[in-house]
């Protein structure tokens, strides 16, 4: 089990539901880890799950499955991604990881009926991407003979953060074994246990299948999943680069994960050691685990002065952050929070975001500088009756056309042309010059020009929340 035969398209799914609320105040449940660079690599990990796979032989286009808040975040950041044009479908409500590969597995064999899907969630980190590209290679020999095949990491500790998955006999005499059993998070002694054997690794989530037999153990052990996705698909809408599955049928689909669904009751699951440097960024721990420390255990990323203090996690994302004698803790800023825990307690962070999502708090939701499909705006001043935005339009793009009733604005260019429609009039603003938009009066801002439009705005009125938008026309479909 050592080629691919190029023939037979391998097709890379990648997983990009999550929020990543573990990773608060860094990742936000509209701008979540896997399209941040949490790693200071200076690629996103949703961009460094699709590049690491480039040199395997026989990959097609990657296809992404997300919800509908994230399409535009994928569509730009793998727009020249280096396996081509990416297939986004887009999930209504979040159903876990079987139904979602169920729908790639359904659109895979719309083009090849012995497609085989490559499945990586789009927020871990390969230290060695050669060793997992070889290991595809192996892996995807086996879905070929008709395995399930998960990767199982070569464990480097006893972590209780992870489930793990017992090997047994090697298959056909090729590098993958058997599964024995699927365990659920230990604790420290069973953990200790469990890499003391050799027998056990941890459980990725990252699975190699033929897609036609990846559905038929669905079928089998969770036909519910099975039909609603088949519906789902059967009456989806392709909206742009999007494949939209149909809200009434996918939101009838059981939530299970492919292991509970299927790896843990057929007698098909193989697992394939992978020692690449694997980590699933779970929490600030596991992020640090993955940083370049210092000479005093320090991870330290941005503007950052620690002074007699060691073994620490800090992130400077907007101003400079100093410790003195700080010592084993997690500092993360940004620009509206800051995060300070000891790095044994971390795992609560889980806590503080299910209570601003509780006191309806946007900390929870999105940054200060939030992305839109055309560009970004960030909130720099908000006080009774007004606040001021940065806004940033990219190249080519456009802001859809539409009133507020609540609500008046200034605009002040202050790098690039904006094309602005006011009312009856169409006209061009350069650098330092400004214009107003009355209350009411209908309005669009787009970027002609080859660089991004950056300006002001002025908002003064009796209410100023972002819902007060009425879009009369927009090309992004909102």
């Amino acid at each position: 089990m050592s080629s691919i035969d190029a023939g037979m398209p391998v097709h890379p799914v990648i997983l990009s539901g999550g929020v990543g609320s573990r990773l608060w105040p860094l990742s936000r449940e509209r701008y979540p880890k896997q399209f941040l660079d949490v790693a200071a690599s200076g690629n996103t990990l949703v961009q460094q799950t699709v590049a690491r796979l480039e040199g395997v032989a026989g990959l097609d286009s990657p296809m992404v499955v997300c919800n509908q808040e994230h399409r535009f975040l994928v569509a730009e950041q793998l727009r020249d991604n280096p396996l081509g044009a990416a297939r986004i479908l887009l999930e209504p409500v979040g159903r876990n990881t079987a139904p979602a590969v169920a729908t790639a597995a359904l659109q895979a064999l719309r083009g090849a009926e012995d497609a085989v899907l490559a499945v990586f969630p789009a927020d871990h980190l390969v230290g060695e991407p050669g060793a997992l590209r070889a290991a595809i290679t192996d892996a995807v020999a086996a879905a070929r003979a008709g395995y399930l095949v998960t990767f199982g990491i070569v464990p480097t500790r006893p972590e209780t953060g992870y489930g793990y998955i017992e090997a047994g006999e090697a298959v056909e005499g090729g590098p993958a074994h058997a599964v024995r059993r699927f365990v659920e998070k230990p604790d420290a002694a069973t953990a200790e246990a469990y890499v003391g054997t050799g027998r056990f690794y941890w459980n990725s989530g990252m699975f190699v299948m033929r897609a036609s037999r990846y559905l038929e153990e669905l079928q089998r052990h969770a036909p519910a999943i099975v039909e609603a996705c088949e519906a789902a698909l059967a009456d989806a809408e392709h909206d742009l680069d999007f494949i939209r599955l149909a809200e009434a049928a996918f939101a009838r689909c059981p939530s299970d994960s492919i292991d509970y669904a299927v790896m843990e009751h057929t007698d098909a699951a193989v697992t394939l050691p992978l020692d690449a440097g694997w980590s699933d960024l779970g929490s600030w721990a596991t992020l640090m685990e993955a940083g370049e420390r210092d000479a005093e255990g320090n991870v330290l990323l941005g503007d950052v002065i620690a002074e007699s203090s060691r073994n620490n996690y800090v992130r400077a994302e907007s101003r400079l952050v100093a410790t003195v004698g700080l010592e084993d803790h997690v500092v993360v800023e940004t620009a509206d929070s800051v995060l300070v825990a000891p790095r044994d307690q971390v795992h609560a962070v889980k806590q503080i975001v299910q209570r601003l999502q509780d006191g309806g708090r946007t900390e929870a939701v999105e940054h200060r500088q939030v992305h839109r499909p055309w560009g970004s705006y960030e909130g720099l001043v908000r006080a009774e009756r007004f606040q001021v935005k940065r806004i940033v339009v990219n190249p080519g793009c456009r802001l859809s056309l539409q009133m507020h009733h609540h609500r008046a604005e200034h605009w002040v260019v202050v790098r690039g042309t904006a094309r602005v429609t006011c009312g009856e009039e169409e006209f061009l603003l350069g650098e330092d010059q400004s214009t107003y938009i009355p209350l009411g009066t209908v309005h669009r801002l787009d970027n002609p020009g080859m660089i991004p439009l950056e300006l002001v705005e002025v908002q003064s009125g009796s209410y100023l929340g972002e819902d007060d938008i009425t879009r009369l026309e927009d090309v992004y479909g909102r």
